[in-house]
């Protein structure tokens, strides 16, 4: 069995690769879109073969801008390819070292969209068992599951009870906030990254991971109370493909008084503003207040995200 990086020569048998499992994958046409625009590459895209034929199919995705792969979207093996974990594990494995030899600083996340009610359609529970195998075997062993949520129009801008105003700030009082946020959070990323950090250097990479993302700057707003106490911050932010609720945050002493309501509306505001037809969000399956608050605003649940990653340290 064979593991490498594409070449332009191997584009037709990539684009020739098709899922046949319940799971999230890319098709050639999105594939072909997208390697246009830089999101997929040849170095990014990963095959394993056996002899002269392609059994597995790896495809790392990036923004058009970005050194390194962000994350994993698609991975696949023909049943003909033998233990499917052991080989897909090798296939990232492969990918990884490659990625860390050009100087990634840690292997790409997994990103696996599934159905909701996942667990209940053995087809599904089954097609996610093996990569979840692979994926763990490769390294990348924090798991995640996560809610993604849609906005539309016609549900309309929640409403607010007036108790905060938002303003814009600079990045030294946005990164401030981000580090009291980050204390006693719900979010299994944030505390992972502090339980391996500590809470300033979470706070500011995730503040830089914002900041490179394709939303404007100019969207960002804390939040204060009335009195002009600081209760959060509202950072509505962008993907490729849709605006987002990039991160909003309440403040440890602030939390439980419905505040996350008003934030939320706020980012909700400021998108639909701006003409936004979709929104979209995410939130852990663990955390139940959250998903309440996306409830509360009208957000749908549309589907579910499994993310693999490697541990913050």
């Amino acid at each position: 069995m064979l593991f490498r990086p594409t070449t332009e020569a191997d584009l037709d048998r990539v684009t020739a690769f098709a899922v046949d499992e319940p799971v999230s994958w890319i098709p050639a046409d999105r594939y072909l879109a997208e390697l246009a625009e830089g999101m997929y590459r040849p170095e990014w895209t990963w095959i394993a073969e056996a002899g002269d034929r392609v059994v597995g199919r790896a495809l790392w995705w990036g923004q058009s801008d970005s050194e390194h792969p962000i994350a994993l979207d698609c991975l696949h093996l023909d049943p003909s390819a033998g233990d499917r974990v052991s080989v897909a594990a090798g296939l990232l494995e492969a990918g990884h070292a490659a990625f860390a030899r050009q100087g990634a600083p840690k292997p790409p996340l997994y990103n696996l969209t599934l159905p909701n009610g996942w667990r209940d359609d053995a087809a599904v529970a089954s097609a996610v068992a093996w990569r979840k195998e692979a994926a763990r075997a490769a390294g990348l062993t924090d798991e995640v599951e996560r809610l993604r949520l849609e906005w539309t129009p016609e549900i309309g801008v929640p409403e607010t009870k007036g108790r905060l105003r938002f303003a814009e700030a600079s990045d030294e009082e946005f990164l401030e906030v981000f580090q009291l946020i980050a204390v006693g959070s719900l979010d299994a990323e944030t505390r992972r990254k502090v339980a391996a950090m500590g809470a300033v250097e979470a706070a500011r990479e995730e503040m830089e991971f914002y900041l490179e993302r394709p939303g404007k700057r100019s969207w960002w707003r804390i939040a204060y109370t009335q009195d002009g106490a600081v209760a959060g911050l509202a950072i509505p932010s962008a993907t490729p493909y849709n605006v987002n609720v990039g991160y909003l945050g309440i403040v440890p002493e602030m939390r439980g008084q419905g505040y996350v309501d008003d934030v939320l509306a706020e980012i909700t505001r400021i998108h639909a503003e701006n003409g936004a037809e979709l929104i979209t969000a995410t939130t852990d399956t663990t955390n139940a207040p959250m998903a309440a608050a996306f409830a509360r605003a009208g957000y749908r649940n549309s589907e579910i995200r499994l993310l693999f990653s490697a541990p913050a340290d």
